[in-house]
């Protein structure tokens, strides 16, 4: 949060285009949790680009969805596609170790970083470190900035590389638009690297899988929404739960013994993603 994701992309949008390049980008913004609205500010960020045809840009809340994208964004992903967008951008809200949902959406992913994340290149070892195919450090002018990409750099270098690909490490502030030629070069690289050989193949094996395990998820959190609201028989066992006549976890163990989510899930399909 806060490392300038928009304004990077209204920059990088702008490099694009000058090369003629049509483009799409889902700016997806989070939902409060007490309100159910969202700011949805990207598009304002990127005004610039407004009138212009070859550029689409769409804000999308998160709605509730984990994991920093929304559960319409790969429907969204494919008719921007469809429709011919040679470059599709996908913007995730300000995300944290485990929220990498993106991976399994877009070819490359970039992870924006500030000076101030400095402290946090060991807490995010284990998500975001793995998931980058492209690390940009913005606003680079800030102190602290030079050691933040060495600590990235360090820990690239000590993992291995993926396919043959080691995640450069760039600074940029994009505000000033400094920076952005050196990522939009680093994007055409990867994409030749990541589309030669099986790599690409593997890539997208992957991000069907986790699609298919998306689709599983969501039907099944769908199918406990509806059973809170419209099941007699779970409705019983809520009752003991809130009178303090059995616990939470004691009863969910309960329906999941039983057939009810069996036979609410029968009764459903999963709505295709795309």
């Amino acid at each position: 949060p806060g490392a300038g994701k928009s304004t990077l992309i209204d920059a990088l949008v702008q490099v694009l285009r000058s090369e003629g390049s049509t483009v799409g980008v889902l700016a997806v913004d989070p939902t409060s949790p007490f309100s159910g609205g969202a700011v949805l500010a990207d598009r304002i960020r990127m005004q610039a680009h407004s009138l212009d045809p070859g550029v689409f840009i769409r804000s999308l809340a998160t709605r509730g969805a984990q994991g920093g994208l929304s559960r319409v964004i790969r429907a969204a992903v494919a008719l921007l596609d469809a429709s011919g967008r040679d470059v599709v951008i996908v913007e995730s809200v300000g995300v944290g170790q485990t929220e990498l949902d993106i991976a399994a959406v877009a070819d490359t992913v970039v992870v924006t970083l500030v000076p101030e994340s400095g402290d946090s290149v060991q807490v995010m070892k284990a998500g975001l470190m793995e998931i980058a195919d492209i690390f940009v450090v913005n606003k680079a002018d800030r102190r602290g900035a030079n050691r933040l990409a060495a600590a990235i750099r360090t820990e690239v270098g000590s993992n291995v590389s993926k396919d043959g690909w080691t995640p450069p490490v760039l600074m940029s502030q994009a505000h000033k638009g400094e920076g952005i030629e050196r990522l939009h070069e680093a994007l055409a690289q990867h994409r030749v690297q990541s589309q030669s050989g099986p790599q690409r193949e593997r890539r997208r094996s992957q991000q069907r899988r986790l699609e298919f395990i998306r689709a599983i998820r969501d039907s099944i959190e769908t199918a406990v929404e509806e059973m809170v609201l419209e099941s007699d028989e779970l409705g019983a066992v809520m009752r003991r739960v809130e009178s303090g006549e059995t616990d939470p976890y004691s009863a969910a163990s309960e329906v999941l013994r039983s057939d009810v989510l069996l036979r609410r899930l029968t009764k459903m399909s999963p709505k295709p993603s795309r």
